[in-house]
């Protein structure tokens, strides 16, 4: 039984925002744990070639791409349509696209708002949405949200990111209270600071990755690793029990003082 809790083996996993980053993570992870993995992205160059390593690793029957716009409620449709026809029914979904924006509050634009709030808070709401609709039907699937340290912390300068993680831990709770009886499992991931391409400038900074060290129980930066495990058993028949659940991959940064 503990061999085969986990194995996603004929399972079909929706990653948005997967062409780079954790997206890309998540999905390699789930790819090998047997899942069939559709990724996501908004450029069709970067997402090709995302599939093409994903599938000289994974075969191509493994891997499949969609370009869609995570915001745009016509193109997830459509979009979802398409996967279930063409590649089978989605299982699995991590609601993953983001973006980050780094100016004072004061200054910050409306549109600016506007913009990282949906394409972080409002996206998982409309894939989630989308998706849940065909999971319902079939009674069973499993919802990951990415969220962040910002879910419960707060620094200068990130507002509407800050603001828009702290949504997804209250929307992971209010798909939680709809859709649980429906046969869903809906749990978010939050992941600390990671170290990977995106934030290889923060690592440079000397002063910033000191700060990150010192305020880090586990006295590290993660690593991409870090978040294959949770994402699988979140994934998985393992974590059938675990509903509305907000799961920090920090180091502990989120408590202590």
């Amino acid at each position: 039984m503990a061999s085969t809790l986990f194995d996603l083996t004929g399972r079909i996993a929706l990653v948005t925002g997967s062409s780079r980053g954790i997206g890309r993570v998540t999905a390699e992870a789930l790819a090998d744990a047997g899942a069939t993995v559709v990724l996501n992205g908004l450029k069709p160059e970067r997402l090709e070639n995302t599939r093409a390593e994903f599938a000289a690793k994974y075969g191509e029957g493994n891997v499949a791409a969609y370009a869609f716009d995570v915001t745009d409620g016509d193109a997830v449709a459509t979009a979802v349509t398409a996967i279930e026809a063409e590649v089978g029914p989605i299982r699995i979904l991590v609601n993953n696209a983001g973006i980050q924006y780094r100016v004072p509050m004061l200054e910050l634009a409306i549109e600016d708002w506007n913009r990282v709030i949906t394409t972080n808070l409002t996206s998982a709401f409309i894939v989630g949405r989308e998706v849940a609709r065909v999971m319902i039907e079939r009674g069973r699937g499993k919802i990951i949200n990415i969220a962040s340290v910002q879910t419960d912390l707060a620094r200068p300068g990130i507002a509407p990111y800050t603001a828009s993680k702290g949504g997804i831990r209250n929307l992971t709770r209010a798909m939680t209270a709809e859709w649980a009886g429906k046969g869903l499992q809906i749990n978010a991931i939050a992941p600390g600071y990671i170290h990977t391409e995106m934030t290889q400038n923060l690592i440079d900074d000397e002063a910033f990755n000191s700060w990150i060290i010192g305020r880090t129980p586990a006295a590290r930066w993660g690593t991409p690793a870090d978040l294959g495990g949770p994402a699988v058993w979140l994934a998985s028949d393992g974590s059938d029990y675990v509903n509305g659940q907000v799961i920090f991959i920090d180091g502990g940064m989120t408590v202590v003082v």
